[in-house]
């Protein structure tokens, strides 16, 4: 098995345990910084607001098997703020549905669709 290209991976799914204080818990583990939930792992994830948000922010979710994620979370941070337009065009060629939401909710829908074994990922910005 190659060596994640991530920094900071965590192979396979998880449940999202907690969120806040700029962080995510998720395997018994804590991580500073927003979070990439993807079903090959999760990995820091250098997006910190939405300004930061684009097409190569994504690169790892595009590369993800066809067909392994059909709905993408974002988690905006502490308020809902609308996906730029390219993002939004990428992820509908790709066949990915999405919705932006406060990450506290993106974390709770996460965990209740893993749960449910549905095919989804996401792209969660950390609130302080």
């Amino acid at each position: 098995m190659a060596a994640p290209r991530y920094q900071g991976f965590f192979p396979g799914q998880a449940v999202i345990e907690g969120y806040g204080a700029g962080g995510f818990r998720f395997a018994g583990m804590s991580h500073r910084g927003s979070i990439l939930v993807l079903p090959s792992g999760i990995s820091a994830w250098r997006v910190d607001d939405m300004k930061a948000l684009d097409v190569d922010s994504l690169l790892p979710l595009f590369e993800e098997p066809k067909g392994s994620v059909e709905f993408l979370l974002i988690g905006t941070g502490r308020s809902i703020v609308p996906v730029p337009a390219a993002v939004r065009e990428r992820l509908k060629r790709h066949g990915i549905r999405f919705d932006p939401m406060a990450t506290g909710h993106a974390v709770s829908t996460y965990n209740i669709l893993l749960e449910e074994r549905r095919k989804v990922a996401a792209a969660l910005i950390a609130a302080p």
